[in-house]
């Protein structure tokens, strides 16, 4: 399998459950305000949109970095020459990457702390509403390594990521 299939693959299952929490969520917020509405608050609501939030950010996050649509500052970098242009660039990939592994290996160690707790308003474990931690992060480092081809490539040859050059072309 190429690593452009990969890729392909794997944004679409990005894509897939991003979609999915978002309209989930969306579905949740309507329930919570309709019911408020009509007196009949849901004890659940907020808690639980809380949570689904939470798993909104992390999944989109690994989504927005497979798409490479962080904030970044290419027109610094990519006016560097050449060994400073590559080096800036992996620093930077490598703090990326040792931060989201950081988070992974943390996040199921959180996991274990909470063992058997459950949220106060369902009888979900934390640990499942928590494991948005570890999984965003293990999908954000997933999306960076398929990236990294990429990007050091361009950072050799003095291309700005896709992203810039679309704007930069837009504007003229």
């Amino acid at each position: 399998m190429s690593l452009l299939k990969l890729r392909s693959g794997f944004e679409w299952l990005l894509e897939v459950i991003t979609m999915f929490l978002v309209v989930a969520l969306t579905v949740v917020v309507l329930l919570g305000v309709s019911f408020r509405y009509t007196g009949n608050s849901l004890g659940w609501y907020d808690e639980v949109a809380a949570v689904m939030l939470a798993w909104v950010t992390y999944y989109g996050a690994a989504l927005a970095a497979l798409k490479r649509a962080h904030i970044s500052v290419p027109g610094f970098v990519y006016s560097r020459p050449r060994a400073v242009r590559v080096a800036l660039v992996v620093i930077g990939e490598v703090i990326t990457i040792t931060f989201f592994v950081l988070l992974a290996v943390y996040g199921v160690y959180i996991i274990g702390v909470l063992g058997g707790s459950t949220m106060v308003s369902v009888p979900i474990p934390t640990a499942v509403t928590q494991s948005t931690i570890p999984i965003g992060a293990a999908l954000y480092v997933i999306a960076e390594l398929l990236n990294l081809p990429d990007i050091l490539r361009e950072a050799w040859d003095g291309r700005s990521p896709p992203s810039e050059q679309d704007i930069v072309e837009e504007l003229q």
